[in-house]
């Protein structure tokens, strides 16, 4: 759930998606493998599927009409505890914001490792990558989005950049 409050502010929209990726992850159990990686790391694969998928309908506006018409409302306590749950993520939404200035693959890491809390090997399992690909990619992510982090997006420091 908090993977989808970090990319939405609308519980509805939390709720729907976390809904269809336990229905994934169920239907598909079958083909989970624990010799690949963690059923966490698998899940989350899931998830990142889920979510594309919903934004690929979203922007084609014709599968999002027939979801809304087929949703059902949330109890107002429903509403009020994901609410909660979005609140309390959102500086991770925020993070996942500015992460837009990278590349999908470099942002996917970040968000799988450093907000999902996956190690390195769950997350090259999720991502169809080597745990070395993951572990580069890591680091220079987390050294540009440094960089960024600086006052006025400047490397402060006299340091060569090795990225």
């Amino acid at each position: 759930m908090a993977y989808f409050a970090r990319r939405s502010g609308d519980p509805q929209v939390v709720a729907d998606l976390t809904a269809d990726t336990f229905v994934a992850v169920i239907t598909s159990f079958e083909t989970f493998d624990p010799r690949k990686g963690t059923i966490r790391a698998w899940t989350f694969g899931i998830a990142r599927r889920v979510y594309a998928s919903y934004c690929e309908a979203y922007d084609q506006q014709q599968h999002r009409l027939q979801r809304l018409a087929g949703r059902r409302d949330l109890e107002p306590d429903q509403v009020e505890e994901l609410l909660g749950r979005i609140d309390a993520e959102r500086a991770g939404r925020e993070l996942v914001a500015g992460l837009a200035m990278l590349p999908e693959p470099d942002r996917a890491v970040i968000e799988l490792v450093d907000l999902a809390g996956l190690r390195p090997k769950e997350a090259a399992i999720a991502l169809g990558l080597t745990p070395g690909a993951v572990r580069m990619r890591l680091m220079r992510t987390r050294a540009r989005l440094r960089k960024h982090a600086a006052p006025g997006g400047e490397h402060h420091n006299h340091e060569p950049d090795q990225g």
